[in-house]
């Protein structure tokens, strides 16, 4: 299937060229189109897609000033100028609302965070004082991020990142004489890299898991042969400290829904008193969805993690100290991400940091749980063998599901979900949080989530379904369900759901349409199997309201807010 052709939109008062070469030439490059806005031209552009006379659509529109080019009061203090504060953050809203009326008619406004002018001391310690250009730049930026989070799909990116990534040669004063280039090549390629990860977050293309190895990477020195006393963790010792940052680093990343696993060619045994009794241990046992330590193939090993938490490999991240089996991982499962790992325990945790796979749009409930609902899953998996038939496993489970219009309260995880489930999925459209708010607040349109819990544990919200009526015809736009209820009924209860919304309406039939994607063809086997399902001809299903369904019984609703329009 050939990948649509994103239009993006570059919007600067200097010369972004070499950015928007930097993003033509990145791993999507051969299907973007990179439009650069004419030189200087920040707000008449900006009003043009915010009035809606603009004559082009925007996947992406990034806009990066420099803040004394566009708020004039700003740079009047540069000039030693009297300027109130209340002019210049005066000033600042109403850029900031310009951004604002963009994003409102463009799919994901971008916007730099402004930088201190490199030719700017800012008269030393003045600077940061109640009249200093540095301490007013701080509120000029605080206040742009105050007035763009208002917008759902309004970003701000952080461009001192970018800068310190270049270091000194982020500024280049001969660039901006020549070509009106206020930074070095360094800095836009930066930008673009943070551009790209953005947009992946957003759609919901970032990692789910890190699969680790442990001797050497985790802790310092061999396990089986040093003991787990004599490891190199913590302590005062510069390398186990630095090991204890890696972890530390690890342990918070956990926090935003990443899972951690491990692989390791070791003793199970010894590996695993290592993590339960060594003192300095950051990481413990209940910090891992799962292990395979053992002397197989860690590709092998990998793909069988990734099996037991029904994850695609796509989701995976692998982290190795050894060059070879960084490169028998590449070979053998191309889709895992191995990120090349520095040689110095010193730089681990730092270069953690720098990977742009677990950035995220927000941290919700749902990602702080993530690791014990992956080990609730496990045990709960583990109980299958003890019963002859799969349906008495599943009423042993006492699965419970509340239904819930979707709120703003539910709208950060809802919007999580929708982007970035792909196999239970009839349609895996793609919306950001305020697209998929205006679409539930439509008069013809229904949308509801569906959390799950059982005895094990809370899965958290899971499902999603959108009903859409037009024209005395109810159809199911959106039914998607995450992997880890997936079989279970759940998805079964969900159309149910939806038949029911459909008879309550008053409708003789509810319908729905499966659009194929690479990954989602559980999605057809569901809607395929169901007994009384009509099959309507290509991809599309029909069921008659009047039929009877068969509603699974081993799962009980205990609340639905779920009214309907």
């Amino acid at each position: 299937m050939t990948a649509q052709k994103r239009l993006y939109l570059v919007i600067s008062d200097f010369n972004v060229e070499p950015f928007a070469d930097y993003l033509r030439q990145g791993t999507d490059g051969s299907a973007c189109e990179v439009v650069v806005a004419p030189f200087g031209q920040v707000a008449p552009v900006l009003i043009e897609i915010g009035s809606g006379t603009s004559d082009r659509s925007y996947d992406a529109v990034m806009v990066w000033t420099q803040p004394e080019a566009v708020i004039p009061g700003y740079g009047a203090l540069l000039r030693y100028e009297a300027v109130s504060e209340s002019e210049i953050l005066s000033q600042v809203a109403q850029f900031a609302d310009l951004i604002v009326n963009a994003a409102q008619r463009s799919k994901h406004v971008f916007v730099s965070s402004w930088s201190q002018p490199h030719f700017h001391r800012a008269l030393g310690v003045c600077g940061m004082r109640a009249e200093g250009s540095v301490r007013m730049l701080l509120k000029m930026n605080l206040e742009l991020c105050e007035r763009l989070s208002r917008q759902s799909n309004g970003y701000v990116l952080n461009s001192n990142s970018w800068l310190a990534s270049a270091g000194s040669n982020a500024y280049n004063a001969k660039l901006w004489y020549l070509a009106k280039m206020p930074f070095a090549l360094e800095v836009f390629e930066a930008a673009a890299k943070d551009f790209r990860a953005a947009i992946e977050t957003i759609e919901g293309r970032g990692r789910k898991l890190i699969v680790l190895d442990l001797d050497d990477t985790l802790w310092g020195g061999i396990v089986g042969e040093v003991g787990w006393e004599n490891l190199r963790i913590g302590g005062h010792d510069p390398i186990g400290e630095a090991f204890a940052d890696f972890q530390k680093a690890l342990k918070a990343l956990s926090q935003t829904g990443i899972v951690l696993a491990i692989a390791s060619k070791n003793d199970e045994a010894v590996a695993l008193e290592a993590i339960d009794k060594h003192p300095e241990m950051i990481l413990r046992g209940s910090d891992f969805a799962a292990w395979r330590i053992n002397w197989l193939d860690k590709a092998e090993n990998i793909a069988d993690i990734a099996s037991t938490l029904n994850l695609d490999l796509s989701s995976i991240v692998y982290i190795d100290d050894s060059p070879a089996e960084r490169s028998r991982v590449r070979t053998a499962l191309p889709a895992v991400a191995v990120p090349d790992w520095p040689q110095d325990a010193f730089l681990y945790a730092s270069y953690l940091a720098e990977l742009s796979y677990f950035d995220k749009v927000a941290i919700t409930t749902e990602d702080r749980q993530r690791t014990s609902m992956y080990i609730a899953d496990v045990e709960r998996t583990g109980t299958r063998h003890s019963f002859q038939s799969i349906e008495d496993w599943l009423h042993s489970l006492g699965m419970e599901i509340e239904i819930e219009e979707l709120s703003q309260a539910n709208l950060a995880r809802a919007t999580q979900l929708f982007n970035k489930t792909n196999q239970m999925n009839l349609s895996t459209r793609r919306l950001a949080e305020e697209e998929l708010w205006k679409w539930s607040m439509a008069t013809e349109n229904q949308f509801y989530v569906f959390r799950v819990c059982d005895k094990f544990g809370d899965y958290g919200l899971t499902g999603i379904l959108g009903l859409t009526s037009q024209n005395g015809e109810m159809k199911i736009t959106d039914y998607l369900l995450s992997c880890r209820v997936m079989g279970r009924g759940v998805e079964r209860l969900m159309l149910g759901f939806a038949i029911d919304r459909a008879r309550k309406a008053g409708m003789t039939e509810i319908r729905a349409e499966y659009l194929p994607t690479a990954k989602n063809a559980p999605c057809l086997s569901f809607f395929r199997n169901t007994a009384g399902l009509e099959h309507g001809g290509g991809n599309r299903f029909v069921w008659r309201v009047a039929n009877e369904y068969p509603w699974p019984a081993h799962i009980s609703v205990t609340r639905s807010d779920a009214t309907g329009k």
